[in-house]
C-alpha cells in the first residue's frame, strides 16, 4: 500500500471518528498533562531539547482540534514549580520555546478566536516571558471562542496553600467569618477561580499520576491515560479520548437512579 494510500485511510478514519462525536456532549473544559517529550527524544537518541520542539507541534494541533470539537477551556500543564529544579539550559530553552510561541502563533490564535490566560506563579518567570504573556492575554482578551489555559512555574498544592492564606487575611481583617469558609470561598481565591473544573484529564506518555496538577479541581474529573508519548499526540488521540468520556456515565458520588436526564 502506497503512502498516499495510508494517509487517504488515516484522514477517512479521523473523520469517522470526529463524526461519532456527540456535539451537545463534549467536555467543556479538558486539561492535558502533556508528558513523555525527554523520553521521545531519547528513543531517538536526540536532546531532550528535540522532543520539547516537536512537543510545540502538538501542542498547535491539539489547540486547533479542541476548538473545531467544541471544547471550551483547554488547560496545558505547561511548566511545573517543580520543573525549576531541571538543568538551568533546559529550563531557558523551554521558555524560549514559550516565548517563540507566543510570538509565532498569536496571530493564528487570534484568527481562530482563542483567548488567552495563565495560571500559577507568574512572579516566577522569565521577564520577557511575564511580557510577551501579558501582551498575549490583553490582545486575545475579546476573543469568545476557545480559552486556552497554561499553567506555568503551577502547583497544585501551592494554589490551595494561595487560597487558604487569601482567606486567612480576610478573617483576620474581620473581612470574613472562619464558619463562613465552603467549598465556593475557597475556590472563589484558587487562580482558576473564574474557570470551571475539568471535565476530563488526560494523560500522556503512559504515566498514571496527577503530578501535583489541579488536586483541587479535579475532585470529579474524569481521566483518561494513554501510552503515547506527547510530541506523537494528536487530533486522532484527542478525539479518541473525547468519545471515551462521553462513554462514562457521572454519578458525582450518587447513585445513577437519582440522576436526572
Amino acid at each position: 500500500m502506497s503512502e498516499d494510500s495510508q494517509d487517504l485511510m488515516s484522514e477517512d478514519s479521523q473523520e469517522l471518528i470526529e463524526q461519532h462525536i456527540v456535539r451537545t456532549g463534549v467536555p467543556a473544559h479538558v486539561a492535558i498533562i502533556m508528558d513523555g517529550n525527554g523520553r521521545w527524544a531519547a528513543q531517538r537518541g536526540w536532546p531532550r531539547i528535540a522532543g520539547h520542539q516537536k512537543g510545540v507541534d502538538s501542542v498547535r494541533e491539539i489547540i486547533r482540534a479542541a476548538g473545531d470539537l467544541g471544547v471550551g477551556t483547554l488547560t496545558l500543564y505547561a511548566f511545573s514549580e517543580e520543573n525549576w529544579g531541571r538543568p538551568e539550559p533546559e529550563v531557558n530553552a523551554l521558555f524560549n520555546l514559550l516565548d517563540t510561541f507566543l510570538i509565532q502563533e498569536k496571530d493564528e490564535l487570534m484568527r481562530n478566536n482563542v483567548r488567552l490566560c495563565t495560571i500559577g506563579n507568574p512572579d516566577a518567570l522569565p521577564d520577557k516571558s511575564r511580557r510577551l504573556i501579558g501582551e498575549a492575554c490583553q490582545e486575545l482578551s475579546g476573543n469568545t471562542g476557545l480559552l486556552l489555559n497554561i499553567a506555568l512555574s503551577y502547583s497544585g498544592r501551592s494554589e490551595i496553600v494561595h487560597a487558604c492564606r487569601e482567606l486567612a487575611k480576610l478573617v483576620a481583617g474581620g473581612q470574613l467569618a472562619a464558619d463562613e469558609i465552603g467549598h465556593k470561598v475557597l475556590e472563589s481565591k484558587l487562580w482558576t477561580a473564574s474557570i470551571p473544573s475539568p471535565d476530563l484529564l488526560i494523560r500522556t506518555s503512559g504515566e498514571q499520576r496527577i503530578s501535583n496538577f489541579l488536586l483541587w479541581q479535579i475532585a470529579y474529573t474524569e481521566l483518561w491515560f494513554t501510552p503515547v508519548f506527547w510530541p506523537d499526540f494528536g487530533r486522532k488521540h484527542f478525539a479518541e479520548a473525547l468519545r471515551s468520556f462521553q462513554g462514562r456515565k457521572r454519578r458525582y458520588g450518587l447513585v445513577q437512579s437519582s440522576q436526572t436526564s
